[in-house]
Formats: structure tokens, sequence, C-alpha cells
């Protein structure tokens, strides 16, 4: 699977318990650090936990494990390490805070809503 189509899985994976506001970056231009973020946001902590915990499980499923896993305890910002993906499931105000998307502004983007995507 292509980074491309395992940021485009995450992101149907996290409809499916309501995360909003999905954005993919594409990073492979601007760092070597990883192809995709995934950023979205829920809209309590409890959320948090649930969208991480769904996209742990559906890609377990799919033969594809984290490489690493962190935020869970805190329930704010969950990290998911996909090596070529990378995951963020903020809180609503810890995303605004953080503005991941001002950060890699120059990284081209995809909203994704319910089966639908656009150039953000």
């Amino acid at each position: 699977m292509t980074p491309a189509d395992l940021a485009e899985r995450i992101a149907q994976v996290a409809l499916e318990k309501k995360a909003r506001d999905i954005l993919i970056l594409d990073l492979h231009e601007l760092t070597s650090a990883t192809d995709r973020f995934v950023v979205m946001t829920a809209d309590s902590d409890t959320q948090v936990k649930a969208v991480a915990d769904h996209i742990v499980e559906k890609l377990k499923a799919d033969g594809m494990r984290a490489w690493h896993v962190e935020g869970l305890e805190g329930r704010r910002w969950v990290l998911l390490d996909y090596v070529d993906v990378v995951v963020h499931v903020f809180y609503s105000e810890t995303r605004n805070f953080y503005s991941l998307e001002t950060l890699w502004g120059d990284a081209p983007a995809i909203r994704v809503q319910d089966d639908l995507r656009e150039i953000a």
C-alpha cells in the first residue's frame, strides 16, 4: 500500500468514529521524516481515544501495525506512527494551539469529509 493509499485508508477509518476536519498533508518533498501526515479533530478526550484505538484496530486487521503510539494516556493529542504516514488525532483546542497545518503550510493538502475530497 502506498503512503497516499494508507493516508486515505486512515482518513476513511477515522470518519467511522466521527473524526472531523481531516486533512492529509503531503510532506514527501519537504522532509525525509515521513511522506504524509493525517491530521484530524475529535470533540472530547473520550473521542480522541476512540478514534485512535479504532485506527489501530482496523489497520492491524489489514496487517499493519503502528511503529509507535504516543499520547493515549493524555487524550489531547495522540500520535500514531506508521513510518510513511503519521497520524495526529487532536482534541479541538489542542489542534488549534499547535496548528500543524500552519507549520507545514507549504505542503499540498487534501481535506477529507464523508467520502468527499478537496484540495485544501
